[in-house]
């Protein structure tokens, strides 16, 4: 079971990676690109498996950062959502909703890394 958890850890920063890889190589012009909705569903995914599998491995967590991490994934994802909307459109996407998928996405890894 172990190795499964092990697996959906993996899984899960890939899809950080995904959103903030992509958000800084389009810095210079920014957008959201339909790949960063792919990356906040795949870490919505195997984040909310990585909790249910918490209990099963009798690990510890902290589940107040876990609380926190799960209201700002889900908000990386509906912006997500929002911008890969109007990239498919050809809509105009603001350097505001670019910035805040990426930069929330980052938070969320400082987050996942500094709060013990």
């Amino acid at each position: 079971m172990e190795i499964l958890y092990n697996i959906f850890v993996f899984l899960h920063i890939v899809g950080a990676a995904m959103i903030v890889g992509i958000w800084i190589g389009n810095m210079k012009k920014p957008t959201v690109h339909p790949r960063q909705f792919d990356g906040a569903a795949l870490q919505l995914i195997t984040g909310v498996i990585m909790m249910g599998l918490i209990p099963a491995l009798d690990l510890d967590a902290n589940y107040p950062k876990l609380i926190v991490k799960l209201l700002i994934a889900l908000v990386v994802g509906v912006l997500a959502f929002i911008g890969r909307r109007k990239y498919k459109a050809g809509e105009p996407i603001s350097t505001g909703l670019a910035h805040s998928v990426g930069g929330l996405a980052l938070l969320n890894i400082a987050i996942a890394t500094l709060w013990n």
